[in-house]
């Protein structure tokens, strides 16, 4: 027994995991059985939650199995003040009514992985709030105008001459007051969070609690091999429609395959390992290996009999070039409506300037035949058209 719980602390520590600080400490803690505060924040920049932000969220499921008490922090003050830990420029303040937005569903879009009747859920504007001029100051004097500079890509804007505002500067203190605020034992994040965490441990230090150890995971990569970011429309949601989810996971570049098996599943990691020494080897085909993958991925999020008629419906629809028999109506009210417009209204797309991107980049058919302009409007003509966005989602359009 106390081997299994070994090795399952072990691949928590080790699995799709960059960096912890303090590894030694952590493992005595979790091999004790003590229960501890794990503390994840996450701010609402977007509507969705996307499998690059899922990853932590495994590990944070890992970790309630265990029995030790998740603390989840939806950031609807940070989100205001924007964090650009990972930007090559000054992320814009959002709209307050942006973020209330964004954050609607979070709760149940994290229930998609955690239990939430046992997470402990907070906004920290509960705390932030509240803070004045005094109580900020102190803050930041734990803190030299250095550190924060030599930060990567703080020193790349600034040797660029790109302008960084003194509200960047606040914001890993706020990150860091979260932990004060919760009495977090652990906190868990990305590799490009590293300052953030840390200031988390220097404010703990400060208030005399017992510093909270820090897990690190890998980012992923999104559909187009580049870091997966909503901005950037490369994501696969958490949220995504069944058979989009799938179709999405089967687009992606080939040398993602294992790293998405070892992220965003949890198949045994001996598993995982046989399955790279077949694909080095060509016993295993990197098609049939997307395949499990995206088998995989959509059987968390949908369940393992919606998994498999999304498989089914890959099949037929794309390796076989099927169109399918049931196929979803939408119709329309109104005398015409902009394609781009259409594509939002069915799922397909999560905005204008989303649906603009796949237009343009040939992902959506009329027919069988491509369209490139993003500024086509149907109307009663297109009634009963079939509309083919991405590989595998197909739409009638109804007037």
């Amino acid at each position: 027994m106390e081997k299994d719980l070994e090795k399952r602390i072990d691949e928590i520590l080790t699995r799709g995991v960059a960096e912890v600080i303090d590894k030694e400490n952590l493992k005595k803690k979790l091999l004790a059985g003590e229960k501890i505060r794990v503390k994840l924040g996450t701010d609402p920049t977007s509507p969705n939650l996307h499998l690059g932000r899922a990853v932590v969220l495994l590990k944070l499921k890992d970790l309630q199995d265990l029995g030790h008490q998740i603390v989840l922090i939806v950031g609807d003050f940070t989100g205001v003040i924007g964090d650009t830990s990972d930007k090559e420029s000054e992320r814009p303040m959002l709209e307050v009514e942006v973020v209330k937005k964004n954050l609607a569903t979070y709760k149940d879009q994290a229930g998609k992985i955690l239990d939430m009747e046992k997470v402990e859920f907070h906004y920290n504007s509960e705390w932030l709030s509240k803070l004045g001029y005094a109580e900020i100051g102190e803050h930041a004097d734990q803190f030299s105008l250095a550190e924060f500079s030599a930060r990567k890509n703080i020193k790349k804007r600034l040797k660029e001459g790109k302008r960084i505002s003194l509200r960047e500067v606040l914001y890993p203190l706020m990150q860091g007051y979260d932990s004060v605020a919760i009495k977090a034992g652990l906190e868990l994040g990305g590799t490009d969070q590293r300052f953030n965490l840390l200031a988390g441990r220097e404010l703990q230090k400060h208030f005399k609690q017992d510093v909270q150890n820090i897990l690190m995971v890998n980012l992923i990569e999104g559909t187009d091999g580049r870091k997966m970011s909503s901005s950037w429309g490369n994501t696969i949601n958490i949220m995504d429609e069944l058979n989009d989810m799938f179709g999405k996971v089967m687009s992606m570049p080939d040398d993602l395959i294992i790293k998405y098996f070892v992220h965003c599943t949890r198949i045994p990691m001996e598993m995982v390992a046989q399955k790279e020494a077949e694909m080095k080897s060509n016993a295993l085909n990197p098609r049939d290996a997307k395949m499990e993958l995206a088998f995989e991925i959509t059987k968390i999020y949908h369940g393992e009999a919606k998994a498999q008629e999304a498989k089914e419906y890959f099949v037929n629809t794309f390796s076989e070039k099927k169109t399918p028999e049931n196929i979803s109506e939408i119709k329309i009210e109104k005398d015409e409506i902009k394609l781009s417009e259409f594509l939002v209204l069915a799922k397909v797309a999560d905005s204008i300037s989303d649906a603009r991107r796949k237009i343009e980049q040939g992902g959506v058919e009329i027919n069988g035949e491509k369209i490139s302009d993003y500024k086509i409007v149907l109307n009663k003509d297109n009634s009963g058209n079939i509309i083919k966005s991405g590989k595998i989602n197909f739409i009638k359009i109804v007037f």
